[in-house]
């Protein structure tokens, strides 16, 4: 009798994990008017988000260069990651939004013609808080993303920062104006001269460029953006986040940096996010 119980006892709960579980959605899409197609992205939504009707706290997933929406879970194993983090408590019950950027460096292009950020921040996020239960204040929302997303990630909280309350850019692709001219003869050199114009260091690029926003930052008010940059040793980006890193500390910005052994792989990445969620959800709990 104790056997049949114990063995009914095991597959209620069984049954009750089961039942109780996060849900990925992969490469969904909605029109993007500002970029005159659909935008795909991937979500994920934590356990129990199906049968309660709260808000979450919403974090910005970005991928990097070459990849696309489905990076993060396929590569990133961000439904195992987030799961474990979520269920230690060492991360919040959030929302993860995947979009996808294709090569556009998450800029709006010199010309005009493809205004990624544009659609981000006046398309995406309003359809993201209206199509799911997230949470639509600034206290609530963070962006994350590795290599060209951490890139991106950057880029948006110095050109919006009154729209999110922490950044972590992974293996960010800051260039230095040596480094960005380098890159203008390789391979990469065609994308960047229609992404920021023809020709070395544009106004466009410096429009863009992180390292010249963070320079510029004006530190009288406070700067209400937290970051937490993390960079392998072996990265070959390292320089670049080091100087980011020299630059908020001279102007006494809130950040930490992380410097890690491995290089510039997914390996490195997916041991990243535990420590991005658990950094995001300390900002989120405290707002």
């Amino acid at each position: 009798m104790k056997v049949k119980y114990c063995y009914l006892l095991v597959c209620l709960l069984c049954c009750e994990f089961l039942a109780a579980a996060s849900v990925v959605r992969e490469s969904l899409s909605f029109q993007s008017n500002k970029l005159g197609k659909e935008v795909r992205y991937s979500i994920y939504l934590p356990d129990g988000y199906e049968d309660s009707t709260r808000k979450y706290p919403v974090l910005y997933l970005l991928h990097g260069w070459t990849d696309n929406e489905t990076s993060w879970v396929q590569m990133g194993e961000v439904q195992r990651i987030a799961d474990e983090a979520i269920a230690s408590r060492r991360a919040a019950e959030m929302i993860i939004v995947m979009p996808d950027a294709g090569e556009t460096w998450y800029v709006n292009s010199y010309d005009g013609s493809v205004p990624y950020e544009d659609m981000f921040f006046e398309e995406l996020i309003p359809y993201i808080e209206k199509t799911y239960r997230a949470r639509a204040d600034r206290e609530y929302r963070g962006i994350a993303g590795l290599s060209m997303g951490g890139f991106g990630s950057f880029l948006y909280t110095l050109h919006h920062p009154d729209m999110f309350t922490a950044c972590a850019p992974l293996s960010a692709a800051v260039y230095t104006d040596e480094q960005m001219q380098k890159a203008l003869n390789t391979t990469r050199g065609e994308l960047f001269n229609k992404l920021f114009g023809k020709g070395n260091l544009t106004e466009h690029w410096r429009a863009n460029s992180i390292l010249d926003l963070l320079n510029k930052l004006d530190t009288e008010k406070p700067w209400r953006v937290a970051y937490y940059i993390d960079c392998g040793d072996e990265d070959y980006l390292l320089h670049g986040n080091n100087i980011a890193h020299e630059i908020l500390q001279e102007k006494k910005i809130k950040h930490e940096f992380r410097v890690r052994d491995g290089g510039h792989t997914w390996t490195y990445w997916r041991t990243a996010l535990p420590s991005v969620m658990e950094f995001m959800s300390v900002r989120f709990r405290r707002s």
